[in-house]
């Protein structure tokens, strides 16, 4: 594998590995290994601005279910 393929390789399992480090940081805390003031106030912050835009994201997708048995207006 030439080294551009790599790094490509290496950049394209890069959204995957956050979505560990964001569900293995959520296993801690849920655990009580940690605090999520234990972490520092930037990475606070984009943790939460990630649950906020799923959470968004989650809410829009349920709105445009097709499924005739869910319960929309």
């Amino acid at each position: 594998m030439s080294e551009p393929d790599r790094i490509d390789a290496l950049n394209q399992s890069d959204p995957g590995l956050v979505r560990v480090i964001e569900d293995l940081i959520d296993v801690l805390i849920n655990r009580g290994v940690i605090q999520f003031t234990d972490l520092p106030e930037a990475a606070q912050t984009k943790l939460l601005e990630r649950r906020e835009t799923r959470a968004s994201l989650i809410k829009r997708l349920q709105l445009l279910s097709t499924d005739p048995n869910d319960d929309l207006i």
